[in-house]
């Protein structure tokens, strides 16, 4: 599994909808594509929403992304990560 940060900003559409159903449908999407949302936050400033999720790789994360931002209005913008651990094994 790999893992990605996906940073969301609402729509005006996209606040009209907010819900814990729809939360709960995000949820089932990622899982429906072999992840896990392992957190999410709200945030304050540029950003709205912040989503640490574990998916089996790019084309899902893909995936996932066009699906989130389609079912609920929410445009992501999706990234890589990995731990500080990680990346000091590989530097």
């Amino acid at each position: 599994m790999a893992t990605f940060v996906m940073f969301g900003k609402y729509s005006p559409e996209a606040l009209k909808g907010i819900s814990a159903s729809r939360t709960q449908m995000a949820a089932d999407l990622v899982k429906k594509h072999g992840g896990e949302i392992k957190a999410g936050y709200v945030l304050l400033g540029e950003r709205d929403v912040v989503l640490v999720v574990d998916l089996p790789g790019n084309k899902e994360a893909l995936q996932v992304s066009i699906a989130l931002a389609k079912a609920t209005g929410v445009a992501f913008t999706t990234s890589p990560a990995m731990t500080v651990e990680e990346f000091d094994k590989l530097a």
